[in-house]
């Protein structure tokens, strides 16, 4: 990718890809796996979006429906109703840009229009109108693998190869998107770890994750408090903080772009650390 196309134009903000950066999340929903109910109330949402930026967030994922496993479908006017009223507010306010966190078109449609600059959808736009609401949107687009729904995606996942797998998948969503008018350097991918893959498969993803590289977009990456870090350390979402960083580190160590995740300042710390490190190397390697 080159200098130019390490800025994203999201709305009225630019978001610069030079260095990685970290993506808050802004879960407004009562159900999520780890801070569900806790930014329920619109107040305290906005309050923590602006810590998050205090903190070093460069963008801010505001989500209202939970697709953590097993998670129930959330109507589309619930979500409307929980979303868009924290958009508006945080959009007109904020230093930086605000994402939405949907797989449905209308609340694609509506947020954009509330001002949010990015969309990150779980099924890469594969819901009916979704290839449609982004293009008309105008805003960029993180594609996401998921295998399944979040309902039934952890019931025994499984794969040929999932490296290879995943990098097809989202090699036939980018092609898609681009069939919609949807240009190639307003896409961003996300291996999606914990969606629909065992612990054995988010390891293979996380060690070959330079591989994502190759398809010349920015790598998002999300393993903030997931159960990866639960099967490896044995310990509850509230003890997952430093596999959390340990992970982001790495996912930045193979070139990921951008790292989404619940707790900003030290995973900005960590990120910055990291960035520095193997900016040197680089240097050194010519």
């Amino acid at each position: 990718m080159n200098e130019a196309g390490r800025f994203l134009r999201c709305g009225s903000h630019a978001l610069d890809l030079r260095q990685p950066q970290v993506m808050g999340i802004l879960n407004i929903t009562p159900d999520s796996f780890s801070d569900g109910g806790v930014f329920f109330d619109r107040e305290a949402a906005v309050a923590h979006a602006w810590l998050m930026v205090e903190e070093g967030a460069a963008i801010i994922d505001v989500g209202g429906e939970s697709t953590r496993p097993g998670a129930p479908p959330v109507a589309e006017e619930e979500e409307l109703r929980r979303v868009i009223p924290v958009i508006e507010a945080l959009a007109e306010a904020l230093p930086v840009p605000v994402s939405i966190d949907t797989s449905k078109p209308r609340v694609m449609r509506e947020a954009v229009a509330a001002g949010a600059g990015m969309i990150n959808d779980v099924r890469a736009l594969r819901v009916a109108g979704a290839l449609e609401a982004a293009a008309a949107a105008g805003v960029p687009v993180c594609l996401m693998h998921m295998q399944g729904e979040p309902r039934t995606m952890q019931q025994a996942p499984r794969y040929r190869d999932v490296v290879a797998d995943v990098l097809a998948f989202l090699e036939e969503r980018v092609a898609a998107c681009r069939a919609a008018g949807i240009p190639e350097e307003r896409l961003l991918i996300d291996p999606g770890f914990g969606f629909g893959k065992e612990l054995a498969h988010n390891l293979e993803l996380m060690r070959h994750l330079d591989r994502f590289l190759e398809m010349g977009r920015p790598v998002l990456v999300g393993v903030s408090r997931k159960s990866m870090i639960g099967g490896i350390l044995d310990v509850p979402v509230g003890d997952r903080l430093y596999g959390s960083i340990a992970l982001a580190t790495l996912a930045v160590w193979q070139g990921a772009a951008i790292v989404r995740c619940h707790d900003v300042r030290p995973t900005v710390d960590a990120v910055r650390i990291c960035h520095a490190v193997a900016g040197g190397r680089m240097t050194e390697d010519g």
